[in-house]
């Protein structure tokens, strides 16, 4: 199969998406459903599109071409349909809250922060006098450049990028054009992106992306899920369950127990998640200050540097090449994929309990579970999580492995994929959201439950025989063996078998009221407490209404 393209013209309007393919129209980010009404936005002016395709068989031969040119050619505007990662497709209105900070849009905004910020820093170093300090009115008016940056201004700064063929030199123009309107900016306008290295930008940029999209989104997120599984061990922590190891009846414990399991260990990550510091470097080309110290040989430039990176809210780095050297990132990367992993068990766990009946699930009028079988309910929403949790740690863990990598004092491998962050994100993001809803739609089958449990009373087994072992009665273990391994076990046999032992007679009152129903141990009160648990662990109350 052969493809021509040609005459390639990308239009004006461009707006914030997750994967760097995918360059956008101006879109409100408040309205996903505008997407199907607009104009075109990526389109082939004047092109020829030829798609050719060739058959062969022993009996016959055919070739079928199509040609779209002129009056015929198809204009493929980039929406839902054409996008080619469904997380700017079909999935952007569950994800779209990372655009802001994560998309290219993103990534120039701050940059222009960055930049901006490094000015006004100069402007309060007393031996850069080149640099006086701004009046209030000149401050103002630069906070402005940051506080009102628009979808307008990216979109003026890659026109300008097109010409430059360089992204963070055309932040730097840009911001000399919009400084030229005002007398005492214009006069320092060669101290815009002073001493810098693009990576100088572009590391604090990244980290402020990566730390806002956490903040805002992320974590927020993970909260309401932990939230949410924390009420269902608490609002089931009495319901019994019959409990499987190695997929064969166990000793019971409580549906809410099972559920805090998975509460509190989510909390545990997070909370790693949360301690990792987003570092920033600011050293120049090679990380050694050295056009700094030409310039200005008695300015303490390292300082100047941790100074400038800690008030932007970031931890600073100061043995570094020209980049940053990713390792935060990293373990980012890998805390969040461990969050992920204990979610995908999560899902796994809630799929089989479905899959046993322990749950039913909330239907909703319209909706179809199979395109042949109208009886069907399937858990797809958390085969949505596990699936989208996959593909976001390959993407995370190819983030973690590439990053810290990097040839010498530097090499570009890390630019493009640095471009990807959001990539990873978006995927979690969206399987947060995905279990969440499959956990609201749960409601559980008390019915089911009881009858598994009505048919196990073999797991009496396990405290029979270590209440034998208490009293001194010889082979506990063997006895119960013999009784139960390969048998069927009814109320009646168990019972029959505990009259039958030498024990005090409060002891045997005691197992003679057991059912595998009571037989729980301590699960109510973990469940029951999980949110005091999950607290601790953040050490804040997350948990406001999980009461």
């Amino acid at each position: 199969m052969e493809t021509r393209v040609s005459s390639g013209v990308l239009t004006k309007n461009q707006a914030p998406f997750l994967n760097p393919l995918q360059p956008r129209k101006l879109q409100s980010l408040r309205n996903i459903y505008s997407l199907y009404n607009t104009k075109q936005t990526h389109q082939f002016s004047n092109a020829s599109f030829q798609l050719s395709t060739a058959f062969s068989s022993r009996n016959h031969g055919c070739r079928q071409v199509i040609n779209m040119s002129g009056d015929n050619y198809r204009e493929f505007e980039l929406s839902n349909l054409t996008a080619l990662s469904p997380l700017d497709g079909r999935y952007w209105g569950k994800v779209k809250d990372l655009a802001p900070y994560m998309s290219e849009y993103g990534l120039i905004y701050f940059r222009v922060l960055v930049e901006i910020k490094w000015l006004l820093k100069l402007s309060q170093i007393p031996e850069v006098l080149e640099v006086p300090s701004f009046s209030a009115e000149a401050q103002s008016y630069l906070q402005g450049l940051i506080d009102g940056f628009s979808m307008d201004d990216a979109l003026e700064v890659k026109r300008i990028e097109r010409v430059t063929n360089h992204d963070v030199k055309a932040v730097e123009y840009f911001l000399k054009q919009k400084g030229q309107s005002h007398p005492e900016i214009a006069k320092v306008l060669e101290f815009l992106h002073f001493a810098c290295t693009s990576e100088d930008i572009n590391n604090l940029a990244h980290a402020l992306m990566l730390k806002e999209a956490m903040t805002k989104v992320m974590f927020p997120t993970m909260d309401k899920l932990i939230e949410a599984i924390c009420k269902m061990a608490k609002a089931n922590a009495s319901i019994s369950m019959l409990s499987r190891t190695h997929g064969q009846p166990a000793s019971p414990s409580t549906l809410g127990k099972e559920m805090a399991i998975f509460a509190v260990r989510l909390s545990r990550e997070r909370q790693e998640i949360s301690q990792v510091e987003m570092m920033g470097k600011f050293a120049g080309a090679v990380g050694n200050y050295n056009a700094h110290l030409v310039a200005y040989p008695n300015i303490n430039w390292p300082q100047i540097a941790e100074e400038f990176v800690t008030s932007l809210g970031l931890k600073f780095n100061p043995y570094v090449t020209q980049i940053e050297t990713h390792d935060y990132m990293a373990k980012l990367y890998y805390a969040i994929i461990r969050f992920n992993n204990i979610l995908i068990d999560f899902d796994r766990d809630l799929w089989s309990y479905i899959s046993l009946g322990y749950f039913k699930q909330i239907t909703k009028a319209g909706e179809i579970g199979s395109s042949t079988m109208p009886h069907k309910v399937n858990p797809i929403d958390f085969e949505n999580s596990e699936g989208n949790l996959g593909k976001a740690n390959e993407d995370l863990s190819f983030l973690s492995m590439k990053l810290p990598i990097s040839r010498w004092q530097r090499d570009l491998t890390d630019s493009t994929v640095l471009r990807t962050m959001g990539v990873g994100l978006g995927h979690s993001l969206l399987a947060y959201k995905s279990a969440l809803q499959g956990v609201g739609k749960l409601q559980v089958n008390e019915a089911r439950l009881i009858e598994d449990l009505n048919q196990a009373w073999e797991v009496l087994a396990e405290p029979i025989q270590t209440v034998m072992r208490r009293f001194g009665v010889p082979e506990p273990y063997e006895k119960l063996k013999e009784l139960t391994r390969g048998r069927a076990v009814t109320k009646e046999s168990i019972r029959e078998f505990i009259e039958g032992l030498e024990l005090p007679k409060e002891a045997k009152t005691h197992l003679l009221k057991l059912t595998p129903h009571s037989y729980v141990g301590a699960a109510i009160e973990l469940a029951r407490t999980v949110d005091s648990t999950v607290n601790v662990i953040n050490e804040t109350k997350v948990l406001e209404t999980c009461s």
